[in-house]
């Protein structure tokens, strides 16, 4: 199953109104679940990881103190990624960057584009606001659900 089918079954349920979704293939499982419009994916595999992590031995050292807690970011104002890919901040290298921190940015807003499988996929703001931070560097890798961009 690729990007795009699960884009449409995505696109199929909020036209429809289901907030669930479960698929099962061989080695594939796939469940959506959607409150509003929220979009919240599952995968996973039905066949076991090829080898267990090896337990950690205990230190008699004292442990080191936790960082300070981070500032929560309200998630409203984070731009995620939609999928797993590698992210650009322009179409091409010569082309100047879509958004800069300090722009300003409206639903229909493309803010860069992840690459997945040889495809280049425009990726919208999906929100109104300014630009604050960039979180990710141009041609880094990203994960589904990854910050990319903060706003004010």
């Amino acid at each position: 199953m690729d990007i795009k089918e699960i884009k449409q079954i995505v696109e199929l349920m909020k036209r429809s109104g289901l907030t669930e979704f479960e698929l099962e293939q061989k080695d594939l499982k796939l469940r959506i679940c959607r409150k509003s419009d929220e979009v919240q994916t599952v995968y996973q595999t039905l066949t076991p990881p090829p080898f267990a992590p090896a337990p950690v031995a205990a230190s008699s050292a004292p442990a080191a103190p936790a960082p300070p807690a981070a500032a929560e970011t309200d998630p409203a104002k984070l731009i995620k990624s939609p999928m797993v890919g590698t992210f650009y901040t322009a179409p091409s290298p010569e082309s100047p960057d879509f958004v800069k921190p300090g722009d300003a940015v409206t639903a229909d807003t493309v803010v860069c584009i992840v690459e997945a499988m040889k495809v280049m996929n425009e990726i919208k703001a999906e929100v109104a606001g300014r630009i604050a931070e960039i979180l990710v560097e141009n041609g880094e890798s990203v994960e589904y659900g990854q910050p990319l961009f903060r706003l004010q």
